[in-house]
């Protein structure tokens, strides 16, 4: 009997010391586990580096939810497997709020820890943050029992994204701020967004992180005139804005000759770009009211041009600001909301004049990576002023920044008076991105992610 009671008291203790220790001395130094509560698709900072794992060797899980299409290059890696989460019960949406939010933590508490303890082990997990909840203690408990390194990729804090539908002083706000702080503080290595954002993390949060501008994917590239007029053709099957009825294997803004040359149109709209989540940190509003007084101003100005505004993207507003834009009379603005293809939306940035940027950061620490990826493609952009923009946009330089409504419609039609090429602000602004473009993601991500693997 004093056998079998050794046993059973002293087995399953033996048995997790020895699976902690196995773990430990089996740690992959050149495997990591990317992990992204949410759409993969949507999360294009994590696929790049996915893509850079991949590339430099290492063996990439990620980890994350399903719906938008991935990369090509994540897609295609043959070093790189994607691992689909179950997404929360949809009856959660019907239940009282903050019931439904504590269903959903536990739900994904449980199905992401058992994911990650059922994949193979990984010398370093990765996560992006936000959401903090309950991502940082899932994956500091999973590092603890496998021996594996936590890195932290902090795109920005994730109590303040949720103040802004609670407030700051919603007990749920504060207990995600004390979370933050405390899970943050126990990761291994640490990277951020900005220099803000890095500064900040040490003074009020004793975390030392690095530096690592978003920076272009090589896919976003100036589009060629030939390039662009394809994709004009394809998305005038889909859209009437793009359709031009008057001449034949034409658009609103190129045509083709009986020769097969693509020429722009001499009376060619301006195409201006968007890209926006459609939440609360994105005041649509903004660039609705800008465009109005645009287009009474056209009425009168027949030197400002005829605009097409492309706004990609999806989220809860979506809706409500198509039924405002639908409900309008516009005269010399045209409107176009499509969700593109993942190759199409480099090549319709590259093809645009004007880029617009309605971020505005709910910590202001963070920069928008669309801005990022406009750069990439040479196209100039209008941005929301907040505190460290500049880090990005350099006012006069890259492009503009404006407060409200009324000073982005002053900017619109500054811009747009010689929106067609000539020495012009925006082209000279097109000439500053040069620079601009030819630092890429990977290289920056070496300087950075590598190195500090290496030490």
């Amino acid at each position: 009997m004093l056998i079998v009671g050794f046993v059973v008291m002293w087995c399953p203790i033996i048995f997790v010391l020895l699976y902690l220790i196995f773990n430990y001395m089996i740690r992959g130094k050149n495997s990591v586990c990317i992990v992204v509560l949410g759409d993969i698709g949507r999360s294009p900072r994590m696929q790049y580096h996915a893509s850079s794992f991949g590339a430099e060797g290492f063996v990439v899980d990620i980890v994350g939810y399903g719906g938008s299409t991935p990369h090509s290059a994540v897609r295609n890696s043959e070093g790189i497997t994607i691992h689909e989460l179950w997404e929360p019960p949809a009856f959660l949406k019907t239940v009282p709020r903050l019931l439904g939010y504590i269903v959903k933590v536990f739900f994904q508490s449980c199905t992401l820890g058992i994911k990650l303890l059922l994949l193979p082990k990984s010398g370093l997990i990765f996560l992006q943050n936000p959401p903090s909840i309950p991502t940082m203690a899932v994956c500091w408990v999973v590092c603890l029992m496998r021996g594996s390194k936590l890195l932290i990729d902090w795109h920005n804090y994730g109590y303040t994204i949720l103040s802004l539908s609670l407030g700051n002083i919603h007990p749920l706000v504060k207990f995600s701020k004390w979370y933050e702080h405390a899970f943050g503080r126990m990761s291994h290595l640490n990277i951020c967004v900005t220099n803000a954002m890095k500064q900040d993390l040490e003074e009020n949060w004793k975390i030392k992180a690095e530096t690592l501008y978003d920076r272009p994917a090589d896919m976003f590239q100036c589009t060629s005139l030939p390039e662009a007029h394809n994709l004009f053709l394809k998305l005038s099957q889909q859209y009437e804005v793009f359709t031009n009825r008057d001449l034949h294997n034409s658009t609103v803004f190129t045509t083709q000759t009986e020769d097969g040359k693509v020429a722009c149109l001499k009376d060619r709209p301006a195409l201006i770009i968007s890209s926006t989540s459609w939440t609360e940190d994105e005041d649509f509003g903004i660039l609705l009211s800008a465009l109005t007084e645009y287009d009474e101003d056209q009425k009168k100005d027949c030197s400002l041009p005829q605009l097409i505004c492309v706004i990609t993207g999806k989220g809860p507003q979506k809706e409500f600001y198509r039924t405002k834009i639908e409900n309008h009379k516009w005269n010399g603005v045209k409107f176009c909301l499509p969700w593109l293809e993942a190759q199409d939306y480099p090549k319709l940035l590259g093809a645009a004049d004007l880029g617009i940027c309605l971020h505005a950061s709910s910590s202001g620490l963070d920069l928008p990576m669309k801005v990022v990826d406009m750069f990439g493609c040479g196209i100039p952009v209008c941005a929301l002023r907040f505190n460290c923009i500049s880090e990005l946009v350099k006012d006069g330089q890259n492009g503009l920044l404006f407060q409200d409504s009324q000073e982005l419609c002053q900017q619109l039609k500054t811009l747009m008076v010689d929106y067609k090429g000539g020495k012009t602000k925006l082209s000279q602004m097109k000439c500053n991105l040069e620079k601009f473009q030819k630092l890429r993601w990977h290289e920056s991500w070496k300087n950075v992610v590598l190195r500090l693997l290496e030490h």
